[in-house]
């Protein structure tokens, strides 16, 4: 159960992410559920990676885009760039989530689960590379949405699938499963009505990950059930979360990133109380955001604790606002820096 001083963390948190977020995600209210919802598909077959058509042109991007990107300059709040404000790495290849013909392909399934924390069944996404087999233990890439979205948000947006079959078909990046669940703890997890009132559920997601998703995926897949071998990421809501139950759990994640990450971060101070046991066990932890996002002063303030307290990190600040070009550039990124 939540303390009296988690609680009111909470209330703040939610009450500065509705400030910061209500005039440009809106939509993220009513995202499009336009993924596959088929039990079984091919990682290239939905959403092709054409240019972010998948998510620029979704509800969730419309209604605050400015200069051709979902909240644009100023989405937010006022945005001060610093000195360490540039970026880590070059922008991937234009044809980075373009579906290849030519090269093998991995499998997207929805698949569903009992969750005893939550008191109902739900969904995940899961995403196995090309050629999996029952002979071989493969790390695990744990994906959170942000707080309009559901296990469909990535697929949509940024298309790991292809991205991976990329990666991995031009020898860039292990092969790996990725599990898409959703971080809406609630029995409806659907992203309607006013989604900000949803957010204590978001807070309560640690449970059903550590749980419930976790347990599931190391039963039902041929995975290596060690912290070396699970990363966890995600954009916005679900980069706070990232951060706040990757950081939270060194014994269970090795690998952490937040992209984006939205209000619910905890303060630096909470996230990373013990900076020599996270520059022991933590093998990667990756903060980006782009220039043009409103919400950079989140992960800028975690940067500068890190960096205060010498712990290893990524720092990788790009041109773009709080838009699925960002999550998907970031994920490409990422992707190819885990398990090695």
């Amino acid at each position: 159960m939540l303390n009296k001083f988690s609680i009111a963390l909470l209330v703040l948190s939610v009450s500065t992410l509705v400030a910061s977020l209500a005039g440009a995600t809106r939509a993220q209210a009513t995202e499009e559920a336009s993924a596959p919802d088929s039990a079984e598909a091919d990682s290239g077959q939905a959403d092709s990676g054409q240019d972010e058509a998948a998510g620029q042109d979704s509800a969730d991007a419309r209604p605050a885009r400015r200069n051709g990107r979902r909240g644009g300059p100023g989405f937010g709040g006022p945005i001060e760039l610093g000195p360490d404000d540039k970026p880590a790495f070059d922008d991937p290849p234009a044809d980075f989530k373009k579906v290849r013909d030519n090269i093998p392909h991995g499998k997207l399934e929805m698949i569903p689960y009992d969750s005893k924390s939550v008191g109902t069944k739900r969904n995940m996404n899961v995403y196995t590379p090309p050629g999996y087999t029952t002979d071989k233990k493969y790390p695990v890439l744990y994906l959170l949405h942000g707080i309009g979205g559901d296990e469909t948000e990535w697929q949509r947006f940024a298309t790991p699938g292809v991205i991976l079959d990329n990666l991995i078909a031009d020898g860039k990046a292990e092969p790996m499963i990725i599990v898409m669940p959703n971080g809406r703890a609630q029995k409806n997890d659907r992203a309607e009505g006013n989604v900000f009132g949803s957010a204590p559920s978001f807070a309560e997601f640690d449970k059903d990950l550590l749980n419930d998703v976790i347990p599931t995926i190391e039963s039902r897949y041929s995975v290596a059930a060690d912290r070396e071998h699970r990363a966890l990421a995600g954009l916005s809501m679900g980069g706070g979360q990232s951060l706040n139950f990757g950081l939270g759990n060194l014994d269970t994640f090795a690998w952490v990133g937040g992209f984006s990450s939205a209000p619910n971060t905890k303060p630096a101070e909470q996230l990373v109380s013990d900076p020599a046991a996270a520059r022991e066990k933590l093998k990667l932890l990756w903060l980006a955001c782009g220039n043009k996002d409103g919400l950079i002063r989140i992960s800028q303030g975690v940067h500068a604790y890190l960096k205060e307290h010498d712990v290893p990190h990524v720092w990788h600040v790009d041109s773009y606002g709080h838009d699925p070009t960002e999550w998907s550039n970031n994920l490409y990124l990422f992707a190819q820096r885990l398990f090695k």
